[in-house]
């Protein structure tokens, strides 16, 4: 039963994926005195480009075509391995947690190598800014796991799944003895801006190539490869906001759970909202210094949770 009810979430958060994105752009709008597009924008562009033709470069490969697909299925894949509605995922193993940060990985690997496969300058410049913060971002997320598993540990928890790290730990935790979790939500919601690239790392509405990092190793994408870019950095900005929310519901059953980790979904679109309307974009040289802080407070709590 509990398998059913974890896959009808699963197919739920794949359906609603992009609407947090909708959500996002009308906070934005809101902020900025307009009307703004529809919530369910996100949905009309994907449609758009499926039924659109595909236009490619002469000098690509079939790189060029598999690093949006291969991108895409490695979110939806990762997403598979979180506990989804306060159900554990049936897929769940011992360390977990690694092959979904390795498959988050191996999407960012094969978009790089689809915008290399282009040829372009520009391109090639937002790979590198990509390889380069997602470098200093992985191990950032590693210390959260690792803060987490500590934590889990120290409560006498010695699973060591995302379905058991991030389904929510009891009130008295927080209340009693556990306030490092704290710092662990910002340390996540730190992640889910720089690996989303979302203002204050990156600006998803620029035009600018000379600014850009994800944005523009997409720029020659087109048709249904551009449907399944945006359709995958939808599921990676649910994939984080599930991992932030984990930390933040406690447990409950499974209806309620799902009920609030949906509504959770949609205050973390409105946060990010928010930050995107009140915070200008940082340097690129002072990015590693905030993704630095951030790994800098999970060790911290690492440490505390060791030395208890």
């Amino acid at each position: 039963m509990d398998m059913w009810l974890y896959l009808a979430h699963f197919a739920l958060a794949l359906v609603l994926a992009p609407l947090p994105l909708g959500i996002i752009a009308k906070v934005k709008a809101l902020f900025a005195g307009r009307h703004g597009k529809p919530v369910l924008q996100p949905y009309y562009d994907i449609i758009k480009l499926l039924r659109k033709g595909e236009v490619l470069g002469e000098g690509t490969t079939w790189v060029f075509c598999a690093g949006p697909v291969i991108a895409m299925a490695s979110a939806v894949a990762a997403l598979a391995l979180l506990p989804l509605g306060g159900a554990a995922s049936p897929f769940a193993f011992q360390g977990d947690f690694m092959l979904c940060a390795y498959l988050l990985g191996m999407g960012r690997f094969a978009t790089v190598l689809a915008s290399l496969d282009t040829g372009s300058p520009f391109e090639g410049m937002g790979a590198s800014r990509e390889a380069l913060f997602g470098a200093i971002a992985e191990p950032v997320l590693f210390l959260a796991f690792l803060a987490l598993i500590g934590t889990a540990g120290s409560m006498g928890e010695d699973n060591l799944t995302l379905s058991a790290l991030f389904n929510g730990f009891p009130v008295k935790a927080w209340l009693h003895g556990r306030p490092e979790l704290v710092l662990l939500i910002f340390v996540m919601g730190v992640l889910l801006l720089l690996e989303n690239c979302r203002i204050p790392v990156d600006d998803p509405t620029t035009h600018l190539e000379l600014t850009m990092i994800h944005e523009v190793m997409v720029l020659d994408h087109s048709g249904p490869n551009m449907a399944f870019v945006l359709y995958g950095s939808a599921v990676k900005l649910w994939i984080f906001s599930t991992l932030l929310i984990g930390l933040v519901v406690p447990p409950m059953p499974f209806f309620a759970h799902a009920a609030a980790s949906l509504f959770g979904t949609a205050c973390v679109a409105c946060l990010v909202g928010v930050v995107e309307s009140v915070m200008a974009r940082l340097r690129m040289h002072v990015v590693p210094a905030l993704v630095g802080l951030a790994g800098s407070v999970a060790a911290f709590v690492l440490i505390l949770t060791l030395v208890r």
